[in-house]
């Protein structure tokens, strides 16, 4: 998933929801059904199912049959992906890595453009 920012994006559209971090913490305490699942967090099997629809079609969450129920657990090698891959978004820039844009030079990118422009308005 490296690189690429739509997968990425899709990863963050997942997390963005409250109640799916909230089944998250659930199911990384152990495995658990539908029911229990929606008994813990106040909100009907209906919309329990539907996230984790989101959640399977993501590949976050396994869902194994035990008898008449199915129970879910984590994909942990998914959460690792993703874990790595926001950790890359969000860490620092190594500064004085090539020097080739106005702010890796400590100029402002707004004074580097004003510069660039010739008194018509056009860029340089």
């Amino acid at each position: 998933m490296k690189n690429e920012p739509d997968k990425l994006a899709r990863v963050l559209k997942v997390l963005a929801v409250g109640t799916r971090v909230r089944l998250i913490q659930l199911l990384r305490q152990r495995t658990l059904c539908v029911n229990a699942l929606a008994a813990r967090l106040d909100v009907t099997q209906g919309a329990v199912s539907q996230h984790l629809r989101v959640m399977r079609d993501a590949d976050l969450v396994i869902d194994e049959r035990r008898g008449y129920r199915v129970h879910y657990r984590l994909n942990e090698e998914t959460l690792e992906q993703w874990r790595t891959e926001i950790d890359a978004l969000l860490a620092p820039l190594e500064r004085g890595s090539t020097g080739n844009t106005p702010t890796e030079q400590g100029e402002r990118p707004c004074a580097a453009m004003r510069r660039n422009k010739d008194a018509g308005g056009q860029t340089i």
